[in-house]
């Protein structure tokens, strides 16, 4: 992809796990990543390693329950991008480190954490960016296939990757008329260091319930994203694509 047709492309959460692979699978197609976290010494290593492989990446801070530091973070991808962003990945999540617990025993402080981030992060980086998406940009917000299964004794999670969904419906209505698509895509239970670190077995965890026996690696989600944010998907909007294996229809 030559210069001029470089698309600018920002991750959220790519200081690791599925956000640094979103911001390896957008560069190796040719466009510039904006490497976004509130991790930034880990989006500066995320950026670091796409210049090494030739892309063109930048990292930046931001905390995605801020409104001025998405604001702030808006503007600096803009310039990045000269001047307009084309590809948003709303990816930033709180996960491994949820508590699980029945919804009796929930800390409220710790499900507003989860909406914080999970549901308002993605609204407000949408919101800040707005004023900069380019005709025909795409946005892909990322929820859970956990919505769809009701995982027990996770209620903020879940809730709040439902609320993504809701979200991406809204924003697709909303963001249509300037010719933006707005989907949101449910991975199952993937392979990334977070998972890893919930669970001894989590190579094995789930298959067996799936059409497809092996276990998910982020670059089965990446590909989701990748199409989504094509211009093969330039009808598709407001949709959510599960991608599990199959697991929800076993």
């Amino acid at each position: 992809m030559s210069e001029s047709t470089a698309r600018t492309v920002l991750v959220t959460g790519a200081a690791g796990g599925l956000g640094r692979a979103f911001a390896e699978g957008f560069a190796a197609r040719g466009d510039r990543v904006a490497v976004a976290d509130v991790n930034v010494e880990g989006a500066r290593a995320t950026a670091a390693a796409l210049r090494d492989s030739g892309a063109q990446a930048q990292a930046f801070h931001v905390d995605v329950t801020d409104p001025a530091s998405t604001t702030e973070l808006a503007a600096g991808v803009a310039e990045f991008g000269n001047g307009s962003v084309d590809v948003v990945i709303n990816n930033a999540a709180i996960y491994a480190t949820v508590t699980r617990a029945p919804f009796e025993d929930i800390d409220p402080a710790e499900w507003d954490l989860v909406m914080g981030v999970n549901l308002k992060g993605p609204w407000l980086v949408t919101r800040a960016v707005s004023p900069y998406l380019s005709e025909g940009a795409r946005v892909v917000n990322l929820s859970s296939a956990t919505v769809y299964s009701g995982s027990a004794d996770w209620a903020h999670y879940v809730a709040s990757k439902g609320g993504v969904i809701a979200l991406t419906r809204v924003l697709a209505k909303e963001l249509g008329a300037r010719n933006i698509t707005v989907n949101a895509i449910a991975p199952g239970f993937t392979l990334t260091e977070a998972s890893y670190g919930l669970m001894d077995n989590a190579e094995s965890y789930g298959v067996d319930r799936g059409a497809i026996k092996r276990a998910s690696q982020p670059e089965d989600i990446v590909g989701a994203a990748l199409f989504l944010a094509s211009p093969e998907a330039g009808y598709v909007t407001g949709q959510t694509m599960v991608v599990d294996g199959g697991r929800q229809f076993i």
